[in-house]
């Protein structure tokens, strides 16, 4: 008769535990780990420590493996499958994250890699915590065929389902190819690394063949080109250690979900009534000067903090998260060092994510607004500002959130009305005493409403300085607006930050109800 193996006892088994543990933990091998540090890339594990507090990571399906055979697969099958998934906290509140290695399978999508992070995802749509992607992958595993891509669909699935539920921000941090450019593309945020982190939709090498033009992989999709051209990356960083630490700055600022509100701080040193003298001397009165929009918030803003929002993609206007009396706002403001600040196609589609972004997530609006109008030109009508536009003024006429707009200057024709105006649904409208509320310039203006008269005269210039003394007179002093309850308001700029902290801390209760619908149909 046999004798049976004697039974492994329970100190036996976790041991066994332990080991297996221990080899998801350390990855494929010291050689692969030394080879992500040699591109100046960190391994999924150091990312995640460095993005979550100190031993709050609790990992999912840290002993998963594919079931895939052929090509070789059968003899290579690795735990956690290439895709580290869990939860942690960051400054105490619950994250959900999922990090592709790269060193194994190239970090590149499979079926049960895709099913952990759909599991992660769903996990973090019901406990209402925002989602963080560290994405370094080459696309979908060619070796398991549609089974691969039919993961991405998941994904793409559960990123729309998520959007505007909970924060969801994606982290390049390697390459990124084909279809699965679209879920970050799907996601509120997009960070990029200079050198080490690309997305395209088609690679250098098949831009070459079909079109004949040739591009590096950076030339191509880097992260200054999707910073400053493409509109695609929101922040771009010169290395992990500070992408990572901003994207904990980020989350600082957001809800968990849209049920909830942005953390406060307590006001701290910074107090409400502070005055802004500087402001009496930082903003031209002469409308035709420029000067920076940037230094003007940060003397409104609590200790001057702002997180500028696509600040490399259409810079004539900002777009930025900071705190006023501890609490979280978003600010719009036009940049006349850039343009003149005027609206155009980029800058009317940055503005319109922003006040959605904002309006899903229960963060306060506060609009600036120095603008001269919309930018001419054929290649801007043939670009579809009409529609690009129409995208900015959709999202504030839908937006239900604290709205307060502040006019510093120029407020001209449609872009006036588009940078929420009173008659487009701004709870609070504040002017300084330099704005000028018209439909045009007074120069324009004269030049087109008394046109006959000055060209019929013995001194036409003479007589257009009189007509356009006349309508700025008129029209365009800085109470006319006011008289006619356009504006709430006009202020000393001196005392802005208190003006606004007073509207915003009565504003912190209000509710507005949208008409019932299924969703509206916004301009495209």
């Amino acid at each position: 008769m046999t004798e049976q193996p004697a039974p492994r006892t329970a100190a036996v088994r976790v041991a066994e535990l332990h080991v297996l543990r221990e080899q998801a933990r350390l990855g494929p091998s010291d050689r692969a780990t030394e080879a992500q540090h040699a591109k100046g890339k960190l391994t999924a594990r150091e990312r995640i420590e460095l993005l979550l507090d100190p031993e709050s990571f609790r990992e999912v399906e840290q002993l998963r493996r594919h079931r895939a055979t052929g090509f070789g697969l059968e003899a290579k099958r690795p735990y956690t499958d290439g895709v580290i998934t869990g939860w942690g906290t960051v400054e105490g509140r619950t994250v959900f994250v999922y990090a592709h290695d790269f060193r194994i399978f190239g970090g590149a999508l499979g079926e049960a890699h895709a099913t952990k992070i759909h599991k992660i995802m769903d996990m973090a749509i019901a406990a209402g915590a925002p989602l963080v992607s560290l994405n370094d992958g080459a696309g979908a595993r060619i070796q398991e065929g549609v089974s691969a891509l039919a993961g991405y669909g998941g994904i793409f699935q559960r990123n729309t389902r998520a959007s505007g539920v909970i924060p969801q921000i994606s982290v390049m941090l390697g390459p990124c190819a084909g279809g699965a450019a679209y879920s970050p593309a799907l996601t509120d945020f997009v960070f990029m690394v200079r050198d080490t982190s690309q997305m395209f939709i088609t690679g250098p090498d098949v831009v070459q063949a079909v079109t004949g033009e040739e591009i590096t992989q950076n030339g191509l999709g880097g992260a200054d080109v999707h910073a400053g051209v493409s509109g695609v990356a929101h922040f771009v960083h010169d290395d992990e250690e500070t992408c990572l630490a901003e994207v904990r700055y980020l989350i600082s600022l957001l809800p968990s979900n849209n049920r909830e509100t942005p953390p406060a701080l307590p006001p701290g040193d910074d107090p409400a009534d502070r005055r802004n003298d500087v402001l009496l001397d930082l903003v031209p009165s002469d409308g035709n000067r420029p000067y920076d929009m940037r230094k003007v918030l940060e003397e409104l803003v609590d200790h001057g903090d702002l997180l500028e929002v696509h600040e490399q993609w259409a810079r004539n206007i900002i777009c930025a998260l900071a705190r006023i009396d501890g609490r979280v706002v978003g600010i719009l403001a036009n940049q006349p060092q850039f343009l003149a600040g005027v609206l155009d196609i980029e800058a009317s589609e940055k503005a319109a994510r922003f006040v959605q972004l904002c309006d899903a997530f229960n963060i306060p609006l506060l609009t600036l607004v120095d603008v001269p109008g919309f930018l001419p030109g054929v290649s801007q009508e043939h670009g579809g500002i009409i529609r690009h536009g129409a995208k900015l003024l959709y999202a504030y006429c839908n937006a239900t959130v604290p709205r307060i707009s502040l006019i510093l200057r120029k407020a001209y024709g449609g872009a006036y009305i588009v940078m929420d105006s009173q008659s487009i649904g701004a709870d609070l409208t504040y002017a300084w005493p330099t704005n000028e509320i018209a439909v045009m310039g007074a120069e324009g203006a004269a030049n087109v409403i008394f046109r006959r008269e000055i060209a019929s005269s013995d001194d036409p210039e003479a007589v257009r300085a009189e007509k356009i003394a006349a309508y700025t007179s008129e029209l365009m002093h800085p109470y006319y607006a006011a008289e006619r309850g356009l504006v709430d308001d006009v202020i000393d700029p001196a005392e802005t930050r208190a003006v606004l902290a007073a509207a915003l801390a009565m504003l912190r209760t209000k509710h507005a109800d949208l008409p019932s619908r299924k969703h509206g149909n916004p301009p495209q």
